[in-house]
């Protein structure tokens, strides 16, 4: 077995989006994260903090339509699921399984429970519980 010779941590997730002052609103409603100062440029691109050392990058491009599907999305581990669950459901915010059953939280082979859900660009949102 060979030995990596590189070592790698995630640095930042960076999307496009069509309003950027919507979308960092959304992310702040529904994560609860925290802007932080774009210190890379001047431009209109704004930048929440997703963990200690992971950030999220929301780059405007007012003209895109982001066309996904499930299969791409990023995940986010959150220690106990079910408050966040509650949460998502007192902002009326649908959420599913990998089988698009709505409001219905999946539990994978190996215990980890998740759900997905869309923001207003229609990027799937993975959330699991943190085990």
């Amino acid at each position: 077995m060979s030995k990596n010779k590189f070592s790698f941590s995630l640095n930042h997730i960076a999307i496009s989006v069509q309003d950027v002052n919507a979308s960092v609103a959304f992310y702040q409603k529904v994560l609860q994260l925290k802007e932080i100062e774009n210190t890379a440029s001047n431009s209109k691109t704004r930048w929440l903090q997703l963990s200690n050392n992971v950030q999220l990058h929301l780059i405007p491009r007012p003209n895109l339509k982001v066309i996904t599907n499930k299969a791409v999305h990023f995940a986010i581990a959150i220690k106990e699921i079910q408050p966040f669950i509650n949460h998502l459901t007192e902002l009326d915010i649908y959420y599913s399984d990998w089988t698009n059953t709505l409001a219905k939280d999946y539990v994978r082979k190996d215990g980890i429970q998740q759900i997905y859900f869309k923001d207003i660009d229609g990027y799937w949102i993975e959330v699991n519980n943190d085990r």
